[in-house]
């Protein structure tokens, strides 16, 4: 099991009470639900990517078998955009905690075959994390109009040159693999630059996910649900996506737990830019 960035922190963020109702909105690789019932937590667990569940439920059935007799695991594929529904569908309308962690596990990074990363150059430009719904990141491409891939490059990764790069992959014959996609930007760039693929790679997933307007939903649906004294804690991993809880605390007038976000001092380069925001209604 990969250990979540700042998985400590953002529990201790959560605090997590004996017998409390919890929501990992993003169950990942388990690490966080496994967290709170081992802190006497009670669990229901959503992932919008069936292969996260199918893959990591059983690591927490089986570490977990005592609290699963007991009922506090119940685990759900679904969008946290429709975390009010699922919540109530479950009895877990009346919450003490809920956790979103934004970014992406090692295995959807590695090893899946979706083309999530720039570093897997034979992978398929997917980019869906529901692989059952919606376009590939490849189809995006195809239907865009070039000032339309400018217009998304731009505001989902804030990339300088994303005209430059909008206009290469436009007038490539194919782009179909995460290797066409990395060809077409090196033709921008004078070197080698994993920054500007990171970006580029997120901007295509953003939008192929729908994710800025998935997280506001499930920050609105979040809050619904949220006992008084409960926390509501969000792990980001870019300014963007930062923004937008910034904001809509800042919007709903609610109370942070700490006025600056919690931080990673050391790691890999996506542990240090990942920040844990904890609020309460």
């Amino acid at each position: 099991m990969h250990t979540p960035v700042l998985l400590q922190q953002a529990i201790d963020s959560l605090d997590v009470k004996e017998d409390g109702k919890y929501i990992d909105a993003t169950f990942g690789e388990s690490g966080y639900s496994q967290e709170i019932m081992s802190r006497g937590g009670k669990v229901l667990a959503i992932d919008l990517d069936i292969s996260q569940l199918k893959g990591h439920s059983e690591t927490a059935h089986s570490q977990f078998a005592r609290s699963l007799s007991r009922m506090t695991l119940k685990l759900v594929q679904g969008n946290f955009a429709d975390i009010e529904r699922i919540a109530k569908e479950n009895n877990f309308d009346s919450v003490d905690g809920i956790i979103f962690d934004l970014g992406l596990s090692m295995g959807q990074l590695g090893s899946l075959g979706r083309g999530f990363s720039y570093k897997n150059l034979d992978d398929p430009l997917d980019m869906r994390i529901d692989v059952n719904s919606g376009e590939t990141a490849a189809d995006l491409i195809w239907r865009l109009k070039e000032s339309e891939l400018y217009e998304l490059f731009a505001k989902n990764s804030e990339e300088l040159r994303s005209k430059e790069i909008a206009h290469e992959v436009k007038i490539s014959k194919k782009i179909i693999s995460v290797s066409n996609l990395i060809t077409a930007i090196n033709r921008v760039i004078p070197y080698k630059s994993y920054n500007t693929y990171a970006k580029i790679f997120q901007a295509l997933r953003i939008e192929v996910n729908d994710e800025f307007s998935n997280l506001r939903r499930g920050l609105e649906g979040a809050v619904k649900i949220i006992n008084k004294d409960g926390k509501i804690v969000v792990v980001t991993f870019h300014s963007l996506e930062d923004r937008i809880v910034k904001n809509f605390v800042k919007n709903n007038n609610y109370k942070l737990s700490e006025k600056k976000p919690i931080r990673s001092k050391s790691g890999y380069k996506f542990e240090r830019s990942a920040k844990i925001r904890a609020f309460s209604i």
